[in-house]
């Protein structure tokens, strides 16, 4: 077979791994793919529902999305009519169609009517919660509870190498420092299935596959806190030209090189897609001046918040805290659920609200709420009346998890050792305490050493188990929908704890009792059943559509 190698053209050639495509493949991915040799890359004439469920699996396997294209999608593709594609030599067609529009007139809504689905490969878990920052994209992250980091990719670990850091004086230390930890990861990875296969007996009833899945999850979910942040994962992104206008200016003027130069790449490849969308992203005095905008006030904030703060680290403080809530939040809520349904303005109903007996309240939040059949079943906006702020403490793992909400407001900290780090009781059980806390000395040794030559590529060091300090700030709506997802039993048991514990703060510490009985799909449990529960729906719906 004639493999044929791909030559790298990017400027940072040590940061990423390329992959070699025979000609008959080249040939096959021209068509549908705008490059074959960089990490980041768009989809075209493709059917939107093959890039959706590529985007599915995409978050289930180590291959890259275009080994996956070949290995498991062509053979159910009709190609014939796409032979004369070369998707890799850019789409302009629509040039001409949008110039005039959207870049002379400045009509921004136009801009919202272009989607496009991108691929972000080999990112870094910290530039994962960059590329994930805007709230009306939609992301699709690799899945570290799925797949285990024991693999390499092309004889490497698969964690980013920041290029300046690794020229530096500190390069050799950082990549051998980065390869002990992806060791003892993977050392103590058959540990912990055999600790989990112990606990959790196969059933007769359970399928192998069953069984198997549900132990290599368990095991993924007690050790992820061993990878250190610097580990790459793949994002699907699908967005409007205008979504991707605003990433793109806020990732150029981003502290993070990794965020800058990514940026450069997805600009490239989008541009080959829907460049008009995209004109003002590097002119001076357009998109130039908005990325100036937002450094320049990162900037001044760091300033003034190092002059007018003396910053402690509280040892004792809570893993969830909530700082704000209305205590006429469920009166108010209360009227915004009757006000479609009258000719009153909401001072009249408020007023009449006020004076209803707690039966007759009820009465009308079990109206609005109904017979919820299940979770997704969500009443309507008038929980979006009342609001509800929490200080979060967790380890870096939960916050990945926990950020992707992103109809709320979510603001977090720089991830650094200082708040130090949650050990699950499993590994203790496992009898591999010691390694993991190897890990994290570690970790927290190589991020002082880098934190003051290299201190925005330093928490790349910094282990997922170590603490993180976010705010959440949202709506009952949201809350209703997160905290009920994220309780799941079949979740990784640091956010579950998260959720359970914003949920007892809504009922106990604001006092909304009523908000907190509209959650009927909430789950309190420890959940240790949860994982093979949801292994075995998930094989009985395959068994359904075969």
């Amino acid at each position: 077979m004639d493999v044929s190698s791909i030559p790298v053209h990017w400027s940072t050639v040590s940061a990423y791994v390329s992959e070699m495509y025979t000609s008959e493949e080249q040939d096959v991915l021209r068509r549908y793919f705008t490059n074959l040799d960089q990490p980041v890359f768009a989809l075209v004439n493709l059917p939107e529902v093959v890039k959706g469920a590529l985007f599915a699996r995409y978050s289930r396997t180590h291959k890259s999305l275009r080994r996956l294209f070949l290995d498991e999608f062509i053979g159910d593709l009709d190609m014939e009519g796409d032979v004369s594609i070369d998707a890799t030599v850019g789409l302009d067609r629509a040039e001409e169609l949008y110039k005039k529009v959207f870049f002379e007139y400045g009509d921004d809504s136009v801009a919202q009517l272009g989607g496009i689905h991108l691929a972000c490969e080999q990112a870094s878990n910290v530039l994962t919660k960059v590329l994930e920052w805007g709230r009306l994209m939609a992301y699709l992250e690799q899945s570290t509870r799925y797949l285990a980091y024991d693999t390499r990719l092309d004889g490497r670990y698969r964690y980013y190498r920041d290029p300046e850091l690794l020229a530096s004086g500190l390069g050799t230390r950082y990549v051998g420092d980065m390869d002990r930890i992806f060791d003892s990861y993977a050392g103590v990875l058959p540990t912990m299935q055999d600790h989990f296969k112990a606990l959790f007996p196969k059933s007769q009833s359970d399928s192998d596959f069953v069984w198997l899945q549900t132990v290599r999850a368990k095991s993924f979910d007690a050790i992820r806190g061993m990878l250190p942040s610097a580990s790459l994962s793949n994002v699907g992104i699908y967005g409007t030209g205008q979504g991707y206008e605003a990433l793109l200016m806020r990732m150029r003027s981003h502290q993070l090189p990794e965020a800058r130069a990514y940026s450069d790449m997805m600009l490239a490849e989008l541009r080959k897609v829907i460049p008009s969308f995209l004109r003002r992203v590097d002119i001076e005095e357009r998109g130039g001046a908005w990325s100036n905008y937002f450094e320049e006030n990162r900037l001044a904030m760091e300033d003034v918040a190092a002059t007018v703060l003396s910053p402690t680290i509280n040892v004792d403080a809570p893993g969830v805290d909530l700082l704000d809530w209305d205590p006429e939040a469920e009166t108010k809520l209360i009227t915004a659920m009757l006000y479609p349904y009258s000719t009153m303005s909401e001072r009249q109903i408020l007023d009449q609200v006020e004076k209803m007996s707690f039966k007759d309240k009820m009465s009308v939040v079990d109206a609005y709420v109904g017979q919820r059949g299940n979770r997704r079943h969500k009443p309507g906006r008038a929980l979006e009346r009342i609001n509800y702020r929490f200080d979060v403490l967790s380890d870096y793992g939960a916050f990945r998890d926990l950020q992707r909400h992103r109809m709320l407001t979510v603001e977090w900290q720089d991830l650094s050792p200082s708040h130090g780090y949650v050990r699950p009781p499993a590994v203790d059980h496992a009898g591999v305490a010691e390694v993991f806390d190897r890990v994290m000395d570690r970790s927290a040794a190589l991020y002082e050493d880098l934190e003051e030559t290299f201190p925005r590529q330093a928490p790349y060091a910094v282990a997922m188990a170590f603490r993180v300090r976010y705010m959440m700030q949202m709506n009952a709506r949201e809350a209703l929908h997160m905290l009920e997802l994220r309780s799941g039993p079949a979740g990784h048991p640091s956010y579950r704890t998260v959720a359970q514990d914003m949920y007892r703060l809504i009922a106990e510490k604001a006092g909304h009792t009523v908000v907190a009985k509209m959650f009927s799909y909430m789950d309190m449990s420890d959940g240790e059943e949860g994982r093979l529960e949801s292994e075995r729906r998930i094989e009985e719906r395959r068994y359904e559509t075969t």
